[in-house]
C-alpha cells in the first residue's frame, strides 16, 4: 500500500471519509487485487482495535458532580411544545 491508501484507511477506521475520498476508497474496496483488498481491510481493521485500545487504556470516571450539572443543564433547557 501506499502513503494514500494508508491515510485513506485511517480516515475509514476514524469514520471521517468525506465525499472526495469516498470514490478512492470504493475503488480500493472494489479493485481486482485480492492482496490490496486485504491489506487495506486490515490496515482499517488494525487502526480500529488500536483506536480501542488507547481508549480503553486512557479511559476516566468522571467527576460525580458532572451528571448533576448535566442534568441541571438539561432541565434548565425549555422543549418545544407540540400544537
Amino acid at each position: 500500500m501506499n502513503e494514500r491508501q494508508i491515510d485513506l484507511a485511517h480516515a475509514v477506521a476514524f469514520g471521517s471519509i468525506d465525499d472526495e475520498d469516498h470514490h478512492e476508497v470504493q475503488e480500493l474496496l472494489d479493485s481486482e487485487d485480492p492482496v490490496l483488498r486485504a491489506e487495506f481491510a486490515a490496515h482499517i481493521t488494525d487502526t480500529r482495535r488500536a483506536l480501542s485500545a488507547f481508549a480503553t487504556a486512557t479511559a476516566a470516571t468522571p467527576p460525580p458532580s458532572l451528571r448533576v450539572r448535566l442534568l441541571a443543564a438539561i432541565a434548565a433547557e425549555r422543549p418545544p411544545v407540540a400544537s
